[in-house]
């Protein structure tokens, strides 16, 4: 049953931030089959918050359901990443561009926090933890009020690989690479050089996307 206000119970948003730390742990990986008893049985509850859980991953395009057989942690052919990424392409670019005019003293620091954030968690070795942070840097970036369309189309592309960016960065190179390249953005909203920041998230997508390619053509 869903809480007041159309959001997931309690007991669902719970059994919700589980399944997301399992997806992007990698215990879950694209493909794999969400064992619904088995989940329920570990978090200690019954199955119907589960269920609502796997919904709403499912409205996001994280898990997939088929019938008969239940639900799957959704896995994308590399032209449906590469399709995914050229859409973000499109629109985060444009969303860094818009943002950059209004970014303030308090957006900037917030946006540095996560960035500080994700150093700590590559440090403590936590995915999960450097994913969360990883999201929020960008997000953050990305965020503007006066364009809520735009931001929900890139959360959404976002949500829709959340378990190929767990594989991206369960890779230790790759974690490092991101640090440099996190800071290589920061320089660039400091300087607020409309350019050089368009210029370095594309070199940051581009490489997760090289990175995913050569990963999923050694699991084929």
């Amino acid at each position: 049953m869903s809480a007041a206000g159309g959001g997931p119970s309690t007991t669902a948003q719970h059994a919700l931030d589980a399944l997301r730390r399992a997806i992007v742990a990698g215990s879950l990986r694209p493909g794999a089959r969400v064992g619904q008893d088995e989940f329920a049985q570990q978090l200690g509850v019954s199955i119907a918050p589960v269920r609502e859980a796997l919904r709403i991953l499912e409205q996001e395009g994280q898990v997939t359901y088929l019938p008969r057989r239940g639900y799957f942690v959704t896995a994308l052919e590399m032209a449906d990443l590469e399709e995914i990424y050229g859409l973000r392409a499109v629109l985060e670019d444009r969303a860094a561009r818009h943002a950059l005019v209004s970014l303030d003293g308090p957006e900037l620091e917030r946006i540095t926090l996560a960035a500080r954030d994700f150093v700590d968690a590559v440090d403590a070795g936590d995915v999960v933890a450097e994913l969360t942070a990883n999201r929020r840097f960008h997000l953050a970036i990305l965020d503007a009020p006066d364009r809520p369309h735009t931001v929900r189309l890139i959360r959404q592309l976002w949500d829709s690989t959340e378990a190929y960016r767990a594989l991206y960065y369960n890779l230790e190179e790759e974690r490092r690479d991101a640090v440099a390249a996190h800071d290589r953005i920061l320089a660039a909203l400091h300087a607020r050089d409309a350019e050089g920041l368009v210029r370095e998230l594309a070199t940051h997508r581009e490489r997760a996307l090289t990175v995913l390619r050569h990963v999923l053509a050694a699991d084929s």
